[in-house]
């Protein structure tokens, strides 16, 4: 039996200015590889031991984390006009993917094991690589509900908005920077 895709809607509520998301159900379309990740360090002076650590603006899409996959679930993201954004979803205490949106721009994440997630997201600039955040302008935000991707034969395809939208229907709380799962 061909598994079909799950459309799943969450109560509508209003968000805030600077990180407001809001997640609705797609139609199902071919399965969307996960790309791999990207990391960078770079040294400072001839010879020095120490290493900093580099900012960068990694490839939209590019894949921070990835320790929860091999589902059928699918996360679009589209992101806000101003700011590059992290998204990380966390399955129980878990980090399972960490994923990297240019400002202006929409990726699509793939392999989303069935459960249920809390999502996290931050925008800003001058991400860097090691520390896993952003170096200037940034911001920490929790969204209020929880994620549900199913298990097939059904399966979950879910999008999120970084920016308010008429009728969001995922409402988000802004976070002490301490509490964001680095990816």
């Amino acid at each position: 039996m061909k598994p079909r895709p799950h459309f799943r809607r969450l109560a509508v509520a209003a968000v805030v200015v600077a990180g407001a998301l809001a997640v609705s159900g797609l139609p199902a379309a071919a399965s969307t590889a996960t790309q791999a990740a990207t990391h960078s360090l770079s040294s400072t002076g001839a010879g020095a031991a120490a290493t900093a650590c580099a900012t960068s603006r990694p490839r939209n899409g590019t894949i921070l984390y990835a320790g929860i996959t091999g589902g059928l679930g699918r996360l679009t993201i589209k992101n806000r006009p101003d700011q590059d954004g992290v998204v990380v979803l966390v399955r129980g205490r878990s980090k399972a993917i960490g994923v990297y949106v240019r400002a202006r721009a929409t990726t699509t994440v793939g392999n989303i094991k069935d459960g249920t997630y809390t999502i996290y997201f931050t925008t800003g600039s001058s991400f860097s690589v090691c520390q896993g955040r952003f170096t200037r302008g940034a911001s920490y935000w929790r969204v209020n509900d929880r994620a549900t991707f199913v298990a097939p034969p059904q399966y979950t395809i879910a999008t999120l908005t970084l920016y308010a939208v008429s009728g969001g229907n995922a409402p988000s709380t802004q976070i002490n920077p301490s509490g964001f799962p680095v990816p």
